[in-house]
């Protein structure tokens, strides 16, 4: 290379180190002047300097309230309470025009459709009061609780809430061997557990997954509210003076629902000090920021990922099972039917734990679907107790107008108070639904843990009604 070369190659490379320097000292200030903005930002939000007036920052205090631990666990309360009650009051009247369109309208079109049509007694049956009830019934009952519940629960997640929620509770499932995003699952799983299963998916850790999916049945999904409601306000509330018997029914729900979450705790203790033992695994809870939630968004994804797909998959299971309701109403071995047969073989196992036999047979043939065990238990005790004047026929699912109706139908299958108390702490403690089990397979891919979340909760309940059932032939004769 000859020098003039040279001295240009020399030139050059002076030139670029003298830009990169300049772009580099440029690059180093324009980020110096961005972290003192943000400093002297923060600083102005979080400094009252002499001679200002303190400034109200909404989020912090909005934090303050929500997570403080006086303040945070009433106010949760109290926000999951109204969720609940705009859930359950909301659903009424949608539940009742979807019941008369599906069941009042639609089951009486169907049968003048099949007697026209000189389709067998058999068939008709099968078909229109077996098939098509159990699916109406789920429809009419499942789909108006959904459709409200997950929209408010979502909204809540989008403003920024439910992961309050988790920091509230992450020390409590900490101390149980669980995770604190457990309480993210749980919370969902008062709209479905179905729900409340895919919801696990933010928790990292397989064990302390396996432990939020196994407790998750403990949590009262929509198809379980119904029962609770009726139940405590048939018997409970009914003790109580006419002016607070609302309360006290709803009391009792509440503390059906708190044992629940009582459970949850004992259980994932449990758990995770013998088949999932193991240590609590640590995270970084970061708490967004308030946001303003995205009401279309949310409604299309609450509706059509969630609410849509559970009640399809429900109503998929129902298929069958209302197959089988007919089937054992209207088949025969001698003089009796078969669910008659099985009630009775039934009984005496069920009287001990205190239930009855039409209790346990409901419950075994409507594990599809939660939402048909009342129509079912109605059905079996008029098939059993032979009570006339009630029902639209063998093998047909029904519900009733008023509460005296009711009453008499439990009266005549030898009711009591110990049956009612029994049946609400086993609606709350026994295996979860088929859509459920399907759902807990799909997540876990293993026969083995979705046997052991079927199984524990119905072996739980079965033992807990036992022991209520005997201290209360203890204490009263």
């Amino acid at each position: 290379m000859d020098e003039k070369n040279h001295n240009n190659l020399d030139e050059l490379l002076d030139s670029a180190n003298s830009l990169r320097w300049e772009v580099g000292g440029n690059l180093h200030e324009a980020l110096m002047e961005s972290i003192y903005a943000d400093a002297t930002r923060i600083a102005d939000r979080v400094v009252t300097r002499e001679g200002e007036h303190t400034r109200f920052d909404w989020e912090r205090n909005l934090d303050r309230l929500l997570t403080s631990r006086w303040t945070g666990f009433p106010v949760m309360l109290l926000i999951l309470a109204v969720v609940f009650w705009l859930t359950i009051a909301g659903a009424n009247v949608p539940s009742a025009m979807l019941a008369s369109l599906l069941i009042d309208m639609g089951h009486p079109f169907l049968k003048g459709l099949a007697a026209g049509m000189h389709m067998p007694w058999w068939l008709d049956g099968l078909l229109i009061d077996g098939v098509y009830l159990a699916a109406a019934w789920v429809i009419a009952v499942m789909l108006p609780p959904m459709a409200i519940f997950f929209p408010l629960f979502t909204l809540l997640e989008d403003f920024g809430y439910l992961p309050r929620v988790a920091f509230n509770l992450d020390n409590m499932f900490r101390k149980a061997g669980a995770h604190g995003k457990q309480a993210l699952s749980m919370s969902m799983g008062y709209g479905c557990n179905a729900a409340g299963i895919i919801a696990t998916r933010v928790i990292d850790s397989p064990r302390e997954r396996l432990i939020a999916i196994i407790t998750n049945n403990f949590a009262l999904c929509n198809g379980r509210w119904p029962t609770q409601i009726l139940i405590a306000s048939l018997f409970i509330g009914a003790m109580a003076p006419p002016a607070v018997a609302g309360l006290v029914s709803a009391a009792a729900v509440v503390g059906i629902t708190l044992f629940g979450v009582f459970l949850t705790f004992v259980t994932s203790w449990g758990l995770s000090r013998t088949v999932l033992r193991g240590q609590p695994s640590t995270f970084s809870l970061e708490l967004p920021p308030y946001r303003p939630p995205r009401f279309w968004k949310t409604l299309y994804t609450s509706i059509i990922d969630r609410t849509l797909l559970v009640l399809w998959r429900a109503v998929v299971f129902a298929v069958p099972a209302g197959a089988a309701i007919w089937l054992l109403a209207n088949l025969t071995m001698g003089d009796l039917s078969i669910a008659e047969h099985l009630i009775n073989g039934m009984n005496p196992f069920a009287l001990l734990i205190g239930l009855n036999g039409v209790i346990l047979l409901a419950y075994i043939i409507a594990i599809p679907a939660n939402e048909i065990v009342i129509p079912t238990i109605l059905m079996l005790t008029i098939l059993s107790a032979k009570v006339s004047g009630v029902g639209e026929g063998t093998g047909v699912m029904f519900e009733l107008t008023d509460d005296e109706a009711y009453l008499k139908v439990f009266t005549a299958g030898g009711w009591t108070l110990l049956t009612a108390i029994n049946l609400m702490l086993f609606s709350l403690v026994h295996n979860p639904c088929s859509t459920t089990i399907f759902t807990i397979y799909k997540e876990t891919g293993s026969v083995k843990w979705t046997v052991i979340a079927s199984l524990l909760p119905v072996v739980m309940g079965l033992v807990l009604c036992f022991f209520v059932a005997q201290f209360w032939y203890l204490f009263t004769g």
